[in-house]
């Protein structure tokens, strides 16, 4: 069964990005999401996915980037509803830091049922189905036993070791980013079960709308670099006139 998220009637505008990859080293992209959850006239905001560009417990909060990020969200969340779906990059957010920063839980995929329609959510790395090796992975580090051994390490040592993981793939993860896709099949299955004829996913960084016949598609979320030039990121943005999107 998927799950499903009813917008309410006084929602007019929904913004949905996802893949900030947000860490101690991107500060500008986290001024321009300040900027963005400051401007927007969007009643709620849905991540899905890879808002960090590691996260390895809710402990972690009170270093001094991810305290800043979490006052931001905390901040907006007083304005906003804000809604969180776990990337193949912080899958270990907890409990905590959503009670922390006034976030919900979405869960990977869900259906949002807005402005008439249904329009079916995920991260996206799911449906890769071609890269065997990272769906094994998945399954891994998905598992709660996994995870509770993971998170039982000092914060020091869960940090030092995503360092290694992050310095010994980047290469890897950039080539794999570019050589793998979703799997048409399986986004179709999974829109007839949802009921609905729109996926709306990240994780691939290649922002595009794709035709999967049978009056379906699947629109491709943008990451986001405003440290580097040219910058890049995008917003999609739900409202009763559809789907648009949003450079900034």
């Amino acid at each position: 069964m998927i799950s499903s998220l009813a917008a309410p009637a006084h929602w007019a505008q929904v913004d949905l990005l996802s893949d900030l990859h947000l860490g101690p080293g991107t500060p500008g992209t986290l001024a321009r999401l300040g900027r963005h959850l400051a401007e927007t006239p969007a009643q709620a905001v849905l991540f899905l996915g890879d808002i960090f560009e590691v996260w390895v417990g809710d402990d972690a909060r009170q270093e001094p980037f991810e305290a800043e990020l979490t006052a931001l969200l905390r901040a907006t969340a007083q304005r906003k509803f804000l809604y969180f779906m776990h990337g193949n990059r912080d899958f270990l957010v907890g409990a905590a830091l959503l009670a922390d920063t006034g976030m919900t839980a979405l869960p990977d995929p869900t259906v949002l049922d807005a402005f008439g329609q249904r329009w079916l959510l995920a991260h996206g790395d799911a449906q890769c189905l071609d890269d065997t090796a990272y769906q094994a992975f998945r399954r891994q580090v998905r598992s709660p036993e996994w995870q509770a051994q993971f998170l039982a390490q000092p914060l020091a040592a869960r940090q030092a070791v995503a360092r290694q993981m992050r310095e010994g793939s980047r290469a890897a993860q950039a080539t794999q980013l570019m050589s793998t896709d979703l799997d048409a099949d399986a986004c179709r299955a999974l829109l007839h079960e949802a009921g609905a004829t729109t996926l709306i996913h990240g994780h691939t960084h290649r922002p595009a709308t794709h035709d999967l016949g049978e009056g379906l598609q699947r629109v491709v979320l943008s990451d986001w670099d405003f440290d580097s030039a040219p910058h890049r990121g995008d917003v999609l943005r739900l409202s009763a006139a559809g789907l648009t999107r949003l450079p900034l």
